[in-house]
């Protein structure tokens, strides 16, 4: 069976100071706290740039040994230059990445909804994946459902790079699940979006019981496929993010859990 590990999307919220973090807590203080409470974070801020050498080592040195930081590509790359190109980026930012050493988790691959299936971007495609340096863990997140046929599931599982299994607005959660019992890896990587905005994320607002109970369903059959499972819940998904990974937690032990934290707990949804 695999290796859960949950987490949320970022650390740096400060509408969780007195749901989730201690009250008056600063922002250099969040992250120790959280890497007390979950093993694992996705960090989106690696979206806007190529991180600076001393931020990912204070980073590591802020988390236990066994705690992973799930990467995000540089925009430029995704977006401006649709993985056409800026192969000196791409290359820095791996040097960089590995900075984190055992503490860095898979990167992820965002791609824009405008990126559509073609001939030449499936091309394209296909031409990044096979210059993706090698030793690292890389997940591919397709915004236009056009991407999710046979074809690309085939590339991703030739270059062993995980699909991202994303519960939000680009595919239904449905086909999501079913693809969850298709791996394209020996990982996987899954987010909780949810769909629609908030304004107050320190608390959950919304049902989500008869969703997670599904996804338990799914998580159980994709632990028996792969290594390790990398899941990130975002605050749209239920209003709450903590709550919502203590809540999936409960339902697919076992999932890795640092040692028990001093700090209160928020409370179960």
């Amino acid at each position: 069976m695999a290796d859960i590990l949950l987490g949320t999307q970022g650390w740096r919220h400060d509408g969780w100071i007195g749901s989730f973090y201690p009250a008056g807590t600063r922002p250099e203080a969040m992250l120790p706290i959280y890497a007390e409470a979950f093993s694992t974070v996705e960090v989106p801020e690696t979206a806007l740039a190529v991180p600076a050498e001393p931020v990912l080592l204070d980073w590591a040195a802020a988390v236990p040994e066994a705690f992973t930081f799930a990467l995000t590509l540089p925009l430029t790359m995704t977006h401006e230059h649709r993985l056409a190109g800026g192969s000196s980026t791409l290359f820095e930012f791996c040097a960089r990445a590995r900075r984190l050493g055992a503490r860095l988790g898979p990167i992820r691959i965002a791609l824009s909804p405008a990126f559509a299936p073609r001939s030449e971007t499936r091309s394209t495609l296909a031409r990044f994946l096979a210059a993706l340096p090698d030793g690292l863990r890389w997940a591919v997140e397709f915004r236009h459902r056009g991407w999710v046929d046979r074809p690309t599931l085939d590339l991703l599982r030739a270059h062993n790079v995980a699909l991202v299994l994303a519960d939000g607005r680009w595919l239904p959660r449905p086909r999501v699940l079913d693809l969850a019992a298709q791996p394209t890896a020996d990982f996987a990587y899954v987010r909780w979006d949810g769909v629609g905005g908030l304004l107050d994320v320190s608390r959950a607002q919304h049902d989500r019981v008869a969703e997670r109970r599904r996804w338990q369903r799914a998580l159980r059959i994709l632990s028996g496929q792969v290594s390790t499972i990398f899941g990130y819940v975002g605050h749209r998904f239920e209003g709450h993010a903590p709550d919502s990974v203590r809540a999936l937690a409960a339902l697919v032990p076992p999932v890795a859990t640092p040692v028990e934290s001093r700090w209160p707990q928020p409370q179960p949804v």
